[in-house]
């Protein structure tokens, strides 16, 4: 007959695999708690901002010239068309979320990262893009411009 060690003091061998094994598990979730972090990101809160008055006055934004402003917490692109009416869209590319900007050379809205062109209704109309820019709602009252989401 085998005799079963019974002894119940812990033995230098049982307390190293324990140590190595605990130290191992602490080392995996440090290194993949925050691989995990940036892969996975927390659900950032979207402003519930619904409108914007903005600092420029009517008479700032000259016929075919677009200014960026900040609406909520993205940028956005104010136009003047050369008809002279005022438009606002999402600064915000719909192919990879660079900034558009306003071309007056070329009369549209152009994203520089990949040639993308939107018209001055926010349709894309040539390169990557694959939807048009969110469009906003302009009125002036008195001497202020006030943007504000479509309903």
């Amino acid at each position: 007959m085998a005799e079963e060690n019974t002894n119940p003091e812990p033995s230098r061998r049982n307390f190293l695999n324990w140590f190595l094994n605990t130290s191992g598990g602490a080392f995996l979730l440090a290194v993949f708690y925050p691989v995990s972090r940036y892969l996975i990101p927390p659900e950032a809160a979207e402003s519930s901002t619904g409108s914007v008055t903005l600092a420029l006055k009517p008479d700032d934004v000259k016929a075919n010239t677009g200014q960026i402003f900040k609406f909520a917490n993205r940028p956005a692109i104010l136009v003047r068309t050369a008809g002279g009416e005022l438009r606002a869209f999402s600064a915000v590319c719909t192919h990879l979320s660079c900034t558009v900007q306003y071309r007056g050379d070329i009369g549209h809205i152009w994203c520089a990262c990949h040639n993308g062109h939107f018209d001055l209704n926010g349709q894309n109309i040539a390169g990557p893009p694959p939807r048009p820019l969110d469009a906003f709602v302009v009125n002036v009252r008195s001497n202020q411009i006030v943007v504000s989401r479509s309903a």
